[in-house]
């Protein structure tokens, strides 16, 4: 029995051109939420201490960014589920903006 190729993986048990989403379901990506955004010289990162308060970009209020391999896909605000911070989202980035952006 031959291995099959990874595009060949993908195909398997799908009409020809047609992807396998049982396969495309189980690739893993890493999903993490913006707050915002600083850029400080090195001097002052080694100088940070515990309760030391770093400015962002954002203005309290305004939407995170949920990423998915560092693409931004959708915006919302945080919510506590179970004393767990979640993310509600407010809004999804259109996959034709998403594509401009790469």
């Amino acid at each position: 029995m031959s291995e099959l190729t990874p595009n060949e993986d993908l195909m398997e048990g799908a009409d020809k051109g047609q992807i396998n989403t049982d396969v495309l379901q189980n690739i893993p990506v890493t999903l993490s939420i913006e707050v915002g955004r600083a850029q400080i010289k090195i001097r002052d990162l080694m100088r940070l201490t515990q309760g030391s308060v770093v400015e962002l970009d954002r203005i309290a209020g305004e939407p995170l960014d949920l990423l998915v391999n560092n693409t931004v896909v959708a915006q919302g605000e945080v919510v506590l589920v179970n004393d767990r911070y979640g993310i509600r989202l407010t809004r999804v980035v259109p996959a034709s903006e998403r594509l401009d952006n790469l």
